[in-house]
């Protein structure tokens, strides 16, 4: 039976929490979870539960949760397997019915943990609760810069933005915040699904498609559960943002380390292939490319159409996005006539007035401005998007080449995208600049031409559902 939005609210927003198992080392998960508290800003009040009482991180702490009134809106449980089933019983008679249960000792953990399994799902069945996890690295919210919360152990919270992330995997979603911090993924959200007992991929999937602060959902998944309920989900929530699943176990061997990880039987590739074409997601085919998807659809999350132009100051590299472009699915359209006149007014006779456009390695500001200026006066409606590409020779100064595109950017109808390669020491300051102005920026060309193709394939996902 699906949970109601309103209840699968108070893990995501929950004015107040209760951290069983409170300490004050930040190597114990009940000490981390109160640290990311902290550092993530969250403002609402923070109850530590501790036997022995005192102060935790500054808060006075209670014996129980019978100390506790009105009940938390959510409570954290961090306290050894054993112990687990007393708390949630003292849980359920003092009103406190929304717990997140971090560690393991379940379903996962052979005979015993098969008995406790059983025992917590009866508690949680008599007493209306409603359980994430067990056996989960805890979940995070920073979509929204006022309502920012983080019940976690993770080493690290991830950056912010409207990028969602529901993974089955907690070293995954570890890596995926290190890359929103590295590789400027808008990561606002993580969901560490765990066992699933009772929230599965599907219930934080249909809450997330109707959050307005989501712009986009990235899954990790090593069992589908309800294929036939994931699927319905799916479908209605990529018709308004798009899913992108990293699925693993694509090999009988990697499905066999899959059933040893989660106790999941996963089912063939091509069996994969066709539920994803069928529930609407996009799929892809490794952590590299789920990190790619992370950050373009955080800038363009309504996907492009395939035609595209591509303008370099770089040979090669230009030849090598070019290949990429039309291997993934991308247009390389002819300049239409009126442009290339303009382009051969303003640039040195060597430079290649084609498909894509070479501005010549010493391009400066005033030919890359003077290039977009009249793509996007002379192509509204005959592409979709501008991929560029920017070598920076020993003789040009990039900032005010990145500075230019910027500030075209910020008021373009095409959508735009960068790429910039080379020893560059700042870099991640130029990156900064040009994702504040809406174009997504790459370390090399292949890999923005392959962000490129994931966001027109799923233009092209999103207009066959709605047909």
């Amino acid at each position: 039976m699906p949970i109601e939005h309103k209840r699968i609210a108070n893990f995501f927003r929950p004015d107040s929490i209760a951290v069983v198992g409170a300490g004050d080392r930040s190597t114990s998960s009940g000490g981390a979870v109160m640290r990311n508290l902290r550092v993530c800003g969250y403002r609402g009040r923070v109850i530590p539960v501790n036997p022995k009482g005192g102060t935790i991180h500054g808060i006075r702490a209670v014996q129980s949760l019978r100390e506790i009134y009105p009940p938390a809106d959510l409570v954290a449980v961090l306290v050894k397997p054993e112990a687990i089933l007393d708390v949630v019983r003292e849980a359920a008679a003092t009103g406190h019915v929304n717990l997140l249960i971090l560690p393991g000792g379940f379903a996962e953990a052979g005979p015993e943990g098969l008995e406790r399994d059983a025992a917590l799902q009866k508690i949680v069945h008599d007493n209306d609760l409603v359980v994430a996890g067990p056996n989960c690295a805890g979940l995070v919210n920073l979509m929204d810069d006022d309502f920012r919360f983080a019940a976690t152990f993770f080493r690290d919270v991830p950056r912010g933005g409207p990028v969602a992330l529901i993974s089955q995997s907690g070293a995954i979603a570890e890596e995926m915040i290190a890359a929103s911090h590295g590789f400027g993924i808008p990561l606002g959200a993580i969901v560490s699904v765990g066992n699933g007992m009772q929230l599965d991929l599907a219930d934080y999937l249909d809450y997330l498609g109707d959050d307005p602060q989501c712009g986009a959902i990235l899954l990790y998944v090593e069992s589908i559960g309800n294929r036939e309920r994931l699927a319905a989900v799916a479908r209605r929530v990529v018709a308004v943002k798009p899913v992108v699943a990293l699925i693993g176990g694509r090999t009988d061997q990697g499905r066999g380390a899959a059933l040893r990880h989660t106790g999941a039987k996963g089912a063939g590739d091509a069996e994969i292939d066709a539920f994803c074409d069928a529930a609407g997601l996009l799929r892809v085919a490794s952590l590299r490319h789920l990190r790619l998807a992370g950050k373009v659809f955080g800038s363009h999350p309504d996907g492009i159409g395939p035609r595209a132009l591509i303008v370099s100051n770089a040979g090669g590299p230009g030849v090598l996005a070019a290949d990429q472009a039309v291997l993934e699915g991308l247009e390389l359209v002819d300049l239409p006539e009126s442009l290339a006149q303009r382009l051969r007014a303003a640039l040195p006779a060597e430079a290649a007035v084609a498909n894509p456009v070479d501005l010549l390695a010493d391009a400066r500001a005033e030919r890359f401005e003077a290039t977009l200026r009249a793509v996007l006066e002379e192509v509204p409606g005959l592409i979709d998007v501008v991929l560029m590409i920017h070598v920076v020779p020993f003789m040009v100064d990039a900032e005010p080449v990145v500075a230019t595109i910027a500030s075209i950017a910020k008021y373009s109808p095409i959508p735009m995208m960068h790429s910039m390669m080379g020893t560059l020491e700042r870099k991640a300051e130029w990156f900064h600049l040009l994702a504040q102005a809406g174009v997504p920026a790459f370390n090399d060309s292949e890999e923005m031409c392959a962000a490129a193709g994931m966001l027109a394939r799923y233009r092209e996902l999103r207009l066959r559902l709605e047909g």
